[in-house]
């Protein structure tokens, strides 16, 4: 890349981050922490000042963009756990004993947050914070001076609560457009990825050297893409009561449609790669996917700084396509027309040198049908277009996540393999070990320094630990040497409290896109204050004694990873389980005979709720799946079986949603009772093989789960022709015989995975 270009393209992803949601949220905890210490200082004093600032600190953790009619829920078990905590530490101040027989039995209840999922952690987080920087605090003289300063923590709190509701309310318009931008980069990211796909040769040929093969990317971009879809859909639609958030709800929405069209682009790839006839095709392919992502980029930047977007510009697009046709000897025919009227119509297996260039032409169409949603977007955010209001409507009642707090979690606890509570009783012994060995340390001023550290890197998965570990030790070096120059440099105190509060708002910002970050900015933050507040301690000792408590709670936080461990072989099973029931779900409906005698195809909402429990199951299993090539070797699940049931299950939906879009935009063109009863025995085989997650073994079941599909070539039609039955037929039938290859990889992973856990 060039000079000027790469200064570009340094500049654009500086200001993508610079106006991201994530940045936005941190920005806006800075300046609720700064309002509430000003005020607090001018009304009630320094020391009134400094312990609402602990208590602001300790709610800011949960305080993530969220809807607005369930942010106060959000924060309130923070506000409301925390100050009883806080105190009780207070008045136990310098009774060791009795400290950490409360702290180690409150620390395993925190803990037991995580069954809430991601929206518990953070509430893990700060019932521990309470605790820890209450013991931070100096020993408080009398006990009048430990109620007033929880008191004054308490207030802190609950004016942080009330802020922090009032700014997101504020900010929801704000928080609308940066999730939409920030799941458009996803998109334009993963399309990128598979681009790189289109490489001739083997898969992962196109895959730099050191780098991970690029199907793996895809699929860990695809798995990661699910969790942010649902961010954005719980914000974007959100009441899309208004012009504007419909456009944006329209825009999210063919966000989705855009990203189906990318996981069928799979579809007959492994077949197109290798004739040497097809590498200009697959190459132009490759250029225009890539021009598409650039302009999705473009549009990103366009909305995030509250630009109208460009046109979308098919002048590129329409020469590549032009250049597909020539070198496919379609020159007679309308590009582009072409393209579309080809719609999905392939066979991924068994192809005759006849139809292998039929499997090109159907490869341009779906990148047509991508080109298509690029366009649609580009026009719903110009206003050139209107969204459906029906669908959008419908996705604000059904696709966004409930915001109230259940007591259910809880019940599926008490059970001694539950991740959560052998990860409270993890949690809880190695808070336990830290303090004790806090207390033996010869140096005891900031002992809570390793509690602390082993409360942020002790996570509920032994790669998350490995992961944080690693970065928490680099975060805390660099972070030292910062706070070493500024403190050596003698800067004013206005200069420092800038800093702390910039420090507080970066940290948050950054805990969960880069951890690195939060963490130099966290040990920043936590040194000058300890300087503010203690200012006859020598700033080099401040940095040495951090560094030194830091490597000990490092180390315990490794060490207690052994304890208990929740391996992901022991999850793996119920995730293989969901992904099947979650496929023969989508498969009925996806399959349904009724949608042949629709007039419309507005009773779509079941499907598209199929279709993401789809997408959210293989997520989880991607992830879990990953997160397994970090622990020991031999706890490991059956990694190849495990690739392969993800690789067909992919495969599988893949091809349903060519059937579906088949069914949804070229109705006309199909033979209903020609297709009417091998629809519904293809809904039938595929439920047989994967309803409710059963992979047992039935006769005829023991095919080899790394052959290809049992069909041998055949001859079809045009499928420029008026009928496209004969394609969806041979769709029909690819589809049956990848959920046969996915059953069969699911039963090897069980069983192994039964015979593993039975031998431990």
């Amino acid at each position: 890349m060039s000079g000027p270009s790469a200064v570009a393209s340094w500049r654009s992803r500086a200001l993508r981050v610079g106006l991201s949601f994530y940045v936005t949220n941190g920005l806006s905890a800075a300046l609720g922490l700064a309002l509430i210490s000003v005020a607090m200082h001018l009304g009630a004093g320094e020391f009134a000042a400094a312990a609402a600032l602990v208590g602001v600190i300790v709610v800011i953790p949960p305080d993530q963009p969220a809807p607005r009619r369930g942010k106060f829920r959000q924060l309130l078990p923070a506000a409301l756990i925390g100050p009883p905590l806080f105190f009780a530490m207070q008045w136990l101040h310098g009774d060791m004993l009795r400290t950490s027989a409360l702290l180690v039995p409150a620390a395993f209840v925190a803990f037991l947050a995580a069954a809430w999922g991601r929206r518990g952690l953070p509430i893990s987080m700060s019932i521990m914070f309470a605790m820890l920087f209450s013991i931070a605090t100096p020993t408080p003289p009398d006990r009048a001076t430990a109620i007033s300063t929880s008191l004054y923590f308490t207030l802190g709190a609950f004016a942080y609560v009330v802020y922090a509701t009032l700014a997101n309310l504020l900010l929801n318009a704000r928080y609308r457009v940066t999730m939409l931008a920030d799941t458009l980069l996803a998109v334009a990211a993963l399309m990128r990825t598979q681009a790189a796909r289109f490489a001739p040769g083997p898969a992962d040929a196109a895959a730099p050297a050191g780098s991970a093969p690029v199907l793996g990317l895809l699929l860990r971009q695809q798995a990661a893409l699910a969790d942010q879809l649902q961010a954005a859909r719980d914000i974007v639609l959100e009441s899309p009561r208004t012009p504007r958030r419909q456009q944006l709800a329209g825009m999210l929405l063919a966000v989705l449609e855009l990203r189906d069209h990318l996981v069928a682009c799979e579809l007959d790839l492994e077949t197109l790669r290798d004739p040497p006839e097809h590498v200009p095709v697959l190459d132009t392919l490759r250029r225009e996917l890539e021009t598409l992502a650039l302009q999705l980029e473009m549009l990103t930047d366009a909305l995030l700084i509250g630009r109208t977007p460009a046109a979308f510009d098919a002048t590129g697009t329409q020469a590549l396509r032009e250049r597909v046709a020539a070198a496919m000897t379609l020159a007679q025919r309308d590009p582009p027309m072409a393209a579309r009227d080809a719609d999905d119509a392939s066979a991924s297996e068994g192809a005759t040198p006849a139809s292998s260039e039929l499997l090109a032409r159907s490869l341009v169409a779906r990148v047509g049908h991508i080109a298509d949603e690029v366009r649609r977007l580009c026009e719903l955010a110009r206003g050139d277009a209107k969204p459906d209001l029906a669908v959008v409507r419908a996705a604000w009642q059904l696709f966004t996540s409930p915001t109230t707090w259940s007591w259910q979690p809880l019940g599926s606890l008490w059970r001694w393999d539950a991740p959560p509570l052998r990860h409270a009783i993890r949690a809880a012994l190695a808070i336990g070990a830290g303090q004790v060995l806090a207390l033996a340390l010869p140096w005891g001023t900031h002992d809570y320094w390793i509690l602390l550290t082993i409360t942020v890197v002790l996570r509920g998965s032994f790669a998350q630990t490995l992961e944080r570990r690693n970065i928490r030790v680099a975060g805390t070096l660099l972070g030292c040497v910062l706070a070493g120059a500024l403190l050596a440099l003698r800067a004013p105190l206005g200069v420092l409290l800038v800093v702390v509060t910039l420090a507080q708002g970066i940290a948050h910002a950054f805990a969960v896109r880069r951890y690195l970050v939060t963490v130099i900015a966290a040990t920043l933050l936590a040194l000058l204050q300890a300087h503010l507040l203690n200012t006859g301690v020598s700033p080099v000792f401040e940095v040495a004694e951090r560094i030194a408590d830091t490597l000990v709670g490092v180390a315990i936080a490794w060490a207690f990873s052994y304890v208990l461990p929740s391996w992901e072989r022991t999850q793996i099973p119920a995730l293989v389980r969901r992904t099947l029931r979650a496929q023969a779900h989508h498969a009925q409906l996806a399959l349904g005979l009724g949608q042949l005698d629709a007039v419309d195809n507005e009773s779509e909402v079941g499907w598209r709720l199929a279709r993401r429990e789809v997408y959210d199951s293989l997520s989880a299993l991607v992830q879990a799946t990953q997160r397994s090539l970090s622990e020991p070797r031999a706890v490991r699940p059956p990694l190849p079986a495990l690739e392969r049931l993800i690789a067909h299950s992919y495969q599988l939906l893949a091809q349903l949603t060519a059937v579906k879009t088949m069914l949804l935009l070229r109705r006309g063109r199909l033979n209903a009772e020609q297709i009417r009863a091998p629809l519904r025995d293809a809904a039938q085989a595929i439920a047989a093989r994967l309803a409710n997650g059963n992979a047992n073994r039935e006769p005829g079941d023991d095919a080899d789960p790394t052959s290809a599909p049992a069909v041998g070539p055949v001859e079809l039609p045009d499928p420029f022709e008026h009928d496209l039955s004969p394609w969806l037929l041979r769709r029909l039938h690819l589809a049956a015989d990848i959920a046969a290859q996915l059953k069969a990889a699911a039963r090897l992973v069980l069983d192994s995975s039964s015979t593993t856990n039975r031998a431990s």
